[in-house]
């Protein structure tokens, strides 16, 4: 029987309006507390980028890059549109995660 997986690409800014990172994880709960604590990644330690603002649900890896390729080649303004069409007020969907 196959297994279902799960992958996410993600968006974690410093603030509203601030500094973003994309990345894709399969474990985003752990991804972001990875973040918060300044593990992983020194572009998102060095600029305090740790505020999950967006996410997406991928069941192929090779999907979730993708994704996340496209993204990063997205211009700043691009990225900001859909991050506030999903969540205009760019509250920290963290928490959420451990609501389910």
């Amino acid at each position: 029987m196959a297994r279902d997986h799960n992958y996410y690409l993600y968006i974690v800014a410093s603030g509203v309006g601030g500094t973003l990172y994309i990345g894709v994880t399969n474990d985003l709960a752990r991804r972001i507390s990875e973040h918060r604590e300044g593990i992983g990644s020194a572009f998102a330690r060095r600029y305090s980028v740790h505020r999950l603002v967006y996410y997406e649900h991928f069941m192929d890896v090779g999907a979730a890059i993708a994704r996340e390729k496209q993204l990063k080649r997205w211009n700043r303004a691009w990225k900001i549109r859909l991050i506030e069409e999903n969540n205009p007020d760019w509250v920290d969907l963290f928490p959420s995660l451990f609501m389910a």
